[in-house]
């Protein structure tokens, strides 16, 4: 009988510590046979292209804070915002969010749904302008700034030189050369206008070369508007170059034209400098070159600029404490080196150099002839924004549904309704 009691008492021990055994695991998980204390980040991103990049930057991360476990998980770039913006509603969603840059991104904060990040260590080193785009009508920084993005016209160098081109100085010699490359059966552009967000980043790059470097400042005090014979211009430019678009462009997104341009089929590409590292994986021997925009009246070349995004804390994370020592190696030094040299675009982080030579070369163009992406910068607001106003018109005008003096009336009409500097 006391035999059978201890048996018995040995079996619930037994399974009682086993039971606690996989609960530590649970809790903490097991690292070499000892239980951890350590919690588990997720970061939110539109970024799906980036996920490898950020295995070696959550490595480096690591090895200062070993028991912080963080998980990139990014959301298809068209469904980001509504997924993101619903997880928040209820109250869930990533530990770090990565925000769009300007009104949309601080649109969170005013909801309530990021953490200020004003004590953050190593803010102070980044300049006001670029702290703008994480500033919240309140005054305060929710987002630690990522990149500073620039906007051109890249173009296949071993095309150009098969066809003895050269990089345009004018308007005309950009003409000159889609009309070189089409009778060659080369698909001068690759471009298509099935994504939206793609067609105003297009206008960015093309319609300096019309409404010129002022431009954008005269427009945000109100001294001009979208109506202005230059502006319009711009508009009558994008629909102007529709002959050097591909066949069927109307229903190619970003992948569909990063892919006609690294497979050698489109010379040239107007896109971003964070499609730099997408091309390349495509096509390691493709020989990249880039130009900034050639003015239409003799002025200056230009080049579009913004700061792209920043990351901030859900305002609904359990592990704030952890996710700010993620926040605060994001304005490290060696975390803008390490951004720079693996995604191969420019740091926000001042005094950061690029070892890439066509990064490197992005970046010297843009201290010399940088022009906002003011449609970003200061017209991404109104419901529906009149952002998105210029794109879902443009996508319209490209199926012939509007005329270019119509898509500026659309956007005046938009942007009175809610832009101040209007209203006078």
């Amino acid at each position: 009988m006391k035999r059978s009691i201890l048996l018995l008492l040995s079996l619930v021990m037994a399974t009682f510590f086993g039971l606690a055994a996989c609960g530590s695991k649970e809790e903490g998980g097991d690292n070499g046979g000892g239980k951890t204390k350590g919690v588990t980040l997720t970061i939110g991103s539109w970024r799906t292209e980036d996920k490898a990049g950020y295995e070696k930057i959550i490595k480096a991360f690591n090895e200062k804070y070993p028991d912080i476990h963080v998980e990139f998980k990014p959301t298809k770039n068209t469904e980001y915002d509504t997924i993101l913006n619903t997880n928040l509603k209820a109250g869930s969603g990533p530990d770090i969010i990565q925000l769009r840059p300007y009104a949309p991104g601080m649109a969170l904060a005013k909801s309530g749904y990021l953490e200020p990040l004003d004590d953050v260590d190593g803010l102070a080193q980044f300049p006001k302008m670029i702290l703008e785009a994480a500033t919240g009508e309140d005054g305060k920084v929710y987002g630690v700034p990522l990149s500073i993005n620039t906007a051109q016209i890249f173009y296949n160098k071993d095309i150009f030189k098969k066809y003895h081109l050269s990089e345009p100085k004018t308007w005309d010699d950009l003409i000159a050369i889609a009309k070189t490359l089409k009778k060659n059966g080369v698909v001068p552009f690759a471009f298509g206008t099935k994504d939206g967000w793609l067609l105003s980043l297009s206008h960015s790059i093309i319609g300096p070369a019309f409404y010129g470097k002022d431009f954008p400042d005269q427009i945000a005090k109100g001294d001009v508007d979208f109506t202005d014979p230059k502006f319009v211009d711009s508009l009558k430019a994008m629909k102007a170059i529709t002959p050097y678009f591909p066949d069927k462009y109307t229903g190619l997104g970003e992948v569909d034209d990063r892919t006609l341009f690294a497979s050698g089929q489109a010379a040239m590409y107007v896109e971003g400098s964070f499609d730099i590292e997408p091309v390349r994986q495509l096509n390691p021997n493709l020989d990249l070159g880039f130009f900034p925009m050639p003015s239409a009246s003799g002025g200056e070349p230009t080049i579009t600029t913004w700061v792209d995004s920043s990351y901030g804390i859900n305002a609904h994370s359990k592990h704030k404490k952890e996710a700010k020592k993620f926040i605060e190696f994001l304005t490290t030094k060696a975390f803008g080196k390490l951004f720079t040299d693996t995604f191969k675009r420019p740091s926000a982080i001042p005094g950061i150099a690029s070892e890439d030579p066509l990064v490197a070369a992005l970046s010297k163009t843009a201290d010399q002839d940088a022009v906002p992406y003011f449609i970003l910068t200061t017209f991404n607001s109104g419901n529906p924004t009149t952002k998105a106003t210029l794109e879902s018109n443009l996508q319209a005008m490209y199926l012939g549904k509007m005329q270019p003096e119509d898509v500026a009336k659309s956007l005046q009409e938009s942007a009175k309704t809610w832009f101040a500097p209007f209203k006078k």
